[in-house]
């Protein structure tokens, strides 16, 4: 089977990748997490994962109806490393919604229309309306992180967008959007090792991307940007709520739960929902590099 980009991940991880992360691939069991400072060191089990998503989801549904009721705009914004399960977490939550309601945007890059108008301008296109939910998958902090990563912008671009971030989600805010920002992490050694699979399965081949390649060698450059990002634009009206996905189950888990909890929807059920595990779900403080 020919692989994407001509082999280069595997070529990666042969080659180039630390000898930790190396180590910690080729000695991994199922089951068990990579990452040492993960609080738990073995993935939750399909049984119970299964038995708690599924009460999840009729919360979820539920949800939709009052918030479709009572007019509430919703926008949801999932950034985080390559590979830390941003597709699947927000598959999860729109798994059983009507999508007509619950919207999906992934953009790609500018076009040259684009480039020349104001940087937020493309994405209020999509904002939600009264009874919609909208999740962005990657979103304007494309500007904080990707793009000085890779030189898309420049420093006096990536520092405007700085200036003006908080002042438009405030603008968001007071104009009764519900803002949720959720930061996905995933530690390097689990990275690498899904992307190796995705390298390997001609089903998952198209999540890849060259820039998810060059993204390898890029790690301590991404750590500074996220770090830089997640200190300047983390605010009482538009906080981010970091998600450590070294385990998709947990991960998809406490985001649903995380916005579950934010809301007194009708006929909510409190137990059904369950309790945040707040040591791989909170703020910037538990975010690891």
């Amino acid at each position: 089977m020919e692989l994407p980009f001509n082999g280069a991940i595997s070529a990666f991880y042969t080659n180039d990748a630390p000898d930790d992360v190396r180590n910690a691939i080729a000695s991994s069991k199922k089951g068990e997490v990579l990452s040492a400072s993960y609080p738990h060191r073995k993935t939750m089990s399909r049984k119970r994962y299964e038995r708690e998503m599924a009460l999840l989801q009729i919360e979820l549904v539920k949800f939709q109806a009052w918030v479709r009721d009572s007019g509430t705009r919703i926008t949801i914004v999932f950034e985080g490393r390559d590979a830390a399960g941003k597709g699947g977490t927000i598959g999860r939550f729109r798994m059983n919604l009507n999508p007509r309601l619950a919207h999906v945007i992934a953009l790609s890059k500018p076009t040259e229309k684009e480039r020349s108008e104001w940087y937020f301008q493309r994405y209020i296109e999509h904002l939600p309306a009264a009874g919609e939910m909208v999740f962005f998958d990657r979103s304007w902090y494309n500007r904080g992180v990707v793009e000085p990563v890779f030189g898309f912008c420049t420093p006096e671009q990536n520092a405007h967008f700085f200036n003006q971030v908080q002042p438009f989600e405030q603008m968001l805010v007071d104009d009764d959007v519900y803002l949720f920002k959720f930061w996905l992490n995933v530690g390097r050694a689990e990275q690498l090792k899904r992307m190796l699979k995705r390298e390997g399965d001609p089903l998952k081949q198209w999540k890849l991307s060259g820039i998810d390649v060059k993204g390898l060698h890029l790690w301590d450059e991404y750590s500074a940007a996220i770090q830089d990002t997640l200190t300047r634009s983390h605010t009482d009206h538009a906080p981010w709520t970091v998600v450590r996905s070294d385990d998709k189950r947990r991960a998809r888990l406490n985001a649903i739960r995380k916005v579950l909890h934010s809301f007194d929807y009708t006929h909510k059920d409190i137990d059904a929902i369950g309790t945040l595990d707040t040591a791989i779900c909170g703020g910037p403080d538990i975010w690891d590099v």
